[in-house]
């Protein structure tokens, strides 16, 4: 059985030397009383449960809420590296939104034989809804999360693309402000781009994709499906950081063309509305009849040009597993450039000769299903039993379809502080993508999420990891 050959090591060299990125932020932490760390470290954890930053467990603990453990030692990207893969991110969400206008249009990229048809027929996440219509300003994606993972020194690959509805980015806000309330002296040693300012960016973005039936200033609310929700915190604390209302479906309603939210003076027009809850509840005329979570005729009203839905329906088929694995000749299709930033090399198990080869290699890859999400219905091979390995088998000949397999990455490792000091584990980074006719913004940084468990790979906060603040050093 091969393993994942040894990773990247985002602070030390394999001589031990510390890296440039980390060599201020090392310099300042060799300073300090490791007992007097320790309490700090306490200190942030009561932070988090004071200020309620939890999120909802789904499944077997449906319905618990838990605290994200957070830990204190920064990720650190200097500013080389930073330039470097925002080009490749921003070509990536460029590339994103013509292949969605694109299948919802011309399908030129099957037509040139380039994708095939079935991918897009055969897909719950297309919505038929959506086809010939063009939403406001031609932004699909207006906010969207590019996973990213690095295995060596100039090496970052996607994991995978949210352009459904990404979240995160509250933790993002959150860790940089405990890391500032709990070492203001460590930001004045090391220069580090802001993130603060995303919630503003995001009003503006938002504002900026209005439709032209919007006044001067343009209304924009969060739609939540309300407290039980696994990221409702997230939505009412960015409804409450842009200064926007946070609504649920019964708040909304269709009143003389446009749809309008209750308040004490009256119905008012909203004219865009940051929706959090999934395309199949966002209209029950049009969709799933039984939902009450989102607002009866709203996609007639987006149709004929009444609001701006943010993401557009019909966003999540970008989100496909199966999709992901022909990011490359989407690029390179709708940019006319090689990507910038590669993908993780992924069989397609739809395809007889991919899913011999996955059958035959399960003990070391990593198998994920098309739609899932959250860690959740994934084979991680080589931390498997025999029999689990077996069980997921029978799955794969049952519905190959349903299935993708890559190689076991060797995440690199960036320290976390524990009792006995640093100490390395893995990351991923999901850096927040703001798109609107005006341009992309791309907030330095992200949400890096981290393996808590020596020697883990699954960073999810729904199967245990936790996170820390992303440092994009200034130049």
């Amino acid at each position: 059985m091969t393993h994942s050959p040894s990773s990247f090591d985002e602070m030390l060299t394999a001589e031990g030397t510390v890296r440039a990125a980390y060599s201020g932020y090392r310099e300042w932490y060799d300073a300090q009383d490791p007992l007097a760390l320790r309490r700090k470290g306490a200190e942030a954890e009561g932070f988090f449960r004071k200020t309620g930053i939890t999120f909802n467990v789904y499944g077997d603990d449906a319905g618990e809420e838990r605290l994200i453990p957070f830990d204190m030692v920064p990720r650190i990207v200097t500013a080389a590296e930073w330039r470097k893969l925002s080009r490749g991110i921003e070509q990536r969400v460029r590339a994103l939104n013509a292949f969605l206008h694109d299948i919802y249009h011309r399908q030129e990229i099957v037509r040139a034989g380039r994708f095939p048809q079935r991918l897009i027929a055969q897909n719950e996440a297309f919505l038929p809804q959506m086809v010939g219509f063009v939403p406001p300003g031609g932004v699909y994606t207006h906010i969207v999360g590019i996973d990213l993972v690095r295995t060596g020194p100039d090496d970052f690959m996607v994991l995978e693309d949210n352009a459904r509805t990404p979240s995160g980015v509250s933790y993002m806000l959150e860790n940089r402000e405990t890391m500032m309330a709990m070492f203001p002296e460590l930001f004045t040693k090391v220069n580090v781009r802001p993130v603060q300012d995303y919630p503003r960016r995001l009003a503006k973005s938002l504002a900026a994709c209005a439709p032209a039936c919007a006044g001067e200033r343009p209304v924009v609310a969060v739609l939540t499906p309300g407290i039980y929700n696994s990221a409702y915190f997230e939505h009412a604390f960015l409804a409450d950081q842009m200064g926007a209302e946070l609504v649920e479906g019964s708040d909304l309603r269709v009143v003389d063309g446009r749809v309008a939210m209750r308040t004490t003076r009256g119905y008012t027009p909203i004219d865009v509305l940051y929706r959090r809850v999934d395309d199949d509840f966002l209209d029950p005329l049009s969709f799933n009849p039984t939902s009450v979570l989102g607002v009866p005729g709203i996609m007639d009203i987006y149709r004929a040009g009444g609001i701006t839905i943010a993401n557009a329906p019909g966003t999540g088929i970008a989100d496909d597993k199966a999709i992901y694995s022909f990011m490359p000749e989407i690029v390179e299709f709708y940019t006319g450039e090689k990507p910038l930033l590669a993908n993780v090399p992924t069989w397609r198990c739809s395809e007889a000769d991919s899913l011999a080869y996955v059958l035959d290699n399960l003990a070391d890859l990593v198998v994920k299903e098309v739609h899932g999400s959250g860690g959740y219905g994934m084979l991680i091979g080589p931390t498997s039993s025999k029999k689990e390995i077996e069980a997921f088998a029978a799955k794969l000949r049952a519905k190959p379809d349903n299935y993708i397999a890559q190689p076991t990455l060797a995440l690199s490792t960036v320290p976390i502080f524990t009792k006995a000091g640093l100490a390395p584990r893995h990351v991923d980074l999901r850096p927040f993508v703001l798109v609107s006719p005006q341009g992309t913004d791309i907030t330095p940084g992200g949400l890096t999420r981290v393996a808590l468990q020596k020697g883990s790979l699954v960073v999810n906060s729904s199967q245990g990891g936790g996170t820390k603040d992303s440092w994009v050093l200034e130049d």
